[in-house]
């Protein structure tokens, strides 16, 4: 369980840190360079238009064509 926490964290530090102002696109590669695990998140949210969000904590992302990803940071109403 720990191990897995550490995981968590660590990927919600890198989405923090590369999505300072609240909403940023950028490449996969970017994501992996800095040790992003792609198989461990703390939850989903789906939209009305069946796009996936995953979290980690408040920090999310979505996967966009051309292997580039939406970084956002959780809202209240989301």
């Amino acid at each position: 369980m720990r191990r897995i926490n550490n995981i968590l964290r660590k990927n919600r530090r890198i989405l923090a840190k590369l999505n300072k102002s609240g909403k940023t696109k950028l490449p996969r590669n970017k994501l992996v360079d800095e040790g992003f695990n792609f198989q461990y998140f703390t939850n989903t949210y789906t939209t009305k238009g069946g796009k996936v969000y995953h979290f980690c904590y408040d920090q999310g992302y979505i996967n966009l064509e051309n292997e580039y990803y939406m970084l956002v940071e959780r809202q209240e109403y989301v």
